[in-house]
């Protein structure tokens, strides 16, 4: 199974939401399980480690997953960063000790890391997704990202993934 992960946070309190799915190929209709936790104190956002902020929410998740069961993780950032350091999924893959490859997709450009990821471009969209990975190849995880289903620049499944998170704007 592939999971995608996503996080939003409200002050210091944080939703995290997966979504369990089986082929790169599936729609929004085929999500296998949808995972939810919640975090309160998070840690406050500081530029240039964002992983501080968002890995332990992530971990918390997956603690509700059997990860023997997944194949890749697909995060909503990025796996490098500039010259050859780690980002959040670089972070996240360190983390489950290099068992499950990371895939992250980012919606904006990091300066400096262009021979690090690989620019998706989807639909009719005339800006592209950037992919990184680590412990899968650079070229098959932006084919991966390329063929997940959708017609517009963002897959349908990560759409839903990011609906799902923000909805804790309206959750008490």
């Amino acid at each position: 199974m592939i999971l995608a992960i996503d996080v939003y946070y409200i002050n210091d309190r944080a939703k995290s939401v997966g979504v369990l799915f089986n082929h790169w190929t599936d729609s929004k209709n085929a999500v296998e399980s949808l995972i939810i936790d919640y975090q309160d104190n998070v840690a406050p956002y500081q530029s240039g480690q964002f992983y501080q902020r968002e890995l332990p929410c992530i971990m918390s998740l997956l603690n509700k997953v059997d990860l023997s069961q997944i194949s890749t993780i697909v995060i909503d950032g990025y796996v490098h960063l500039n010259d050859g350091k780690i980002g959040l999924g670089g972070h996240l893959y360190n983390a489950l000790n290099k068992m499950i490859p990371i895939i992250g997709v980012a919606k904006k450009p990091f300066a400096g890391n262009s021979e690090y990821l690989i620019e998706v471009i989807r639909g009719q969209s005339k800006h592209p997704l950037y992919v990184t990975s680590m412990g899968i190849s650079l070229e098959r995880a932006a084919e991966n990202v390329q063929l997940m289903a959708g017609k517009y620049r963002m897959p349908d499944l990560l759409s839903y993934l990011d609906q799902q998170t923000k909805l804790f704007k309206h959750e008490k």
